[in-house]
């Protein structure tokens, strides 16, 4: 599955966030589960990983009874932080409290496809952004690529 573009949305009082279009006509439950898994990230951003591919991941790093410490705190925290999330009929999660209060998130959000997730964002950090992650594309491409 590859999540591309983004779409402004906004979370009602609720807490809910009715999942883009565009997004979920890409889901398909029995590839992917039936939930979300979302993980709140330092940076003012949740992240939403279909189910099925989360356990995956999850399953791919390598499993041990005496993880070294910096294993065992990055598990005790991703995973800790980690809520599966069930999709309603009209296609919205439900937020958990939590994630929205340590994020800083607000009302007004941006849904923007990552390759094999989705990231909710500020929509108004999101726009003043913009401009400055284009700009920087080339510079990240290098890096990344190492050349």
């Amino acid at each position: 599955m590859l999540f591309t573009g983004h779409a402004e949305h906004a979370i009602d009082a609720k807490m809910r966030l009715s999942l883009p279009k565009k997004h979920r006509a890409q889901w398909d439950k029995e590839a992917h589960g039936e939930a979300w898994y979302c993980v709140p990230w330092p940076n003012g951003i949740l992240r939403l990983y279909p189910a099925k591919l989360f356990q995956r991941l999850a399953e791919q790093s390598s499993e041990s009874l005496t993880p070294n410490e910096d294993q065992g705190e990055l598990e005790a925290t991703l995973y800790g932080l980690a809520e599966m999330l069930s999709v309603d009929a009209q296609g919205r999660i439900m937020l958990p409290k939590e994630h929205l209060e340590m994020t800083g998130l607000g009302r007004a959000v941006v849904v923007v496809g990552v390759r094999n997730r989705l990231e909710i964002h500020d929509q108004d950090e999101w726009q003043a952004e913009r401009a400055r992650r284009f700009a920087e594309l080339p510079n990240l491409v290098r890096k990344v690529d190492g050349s």
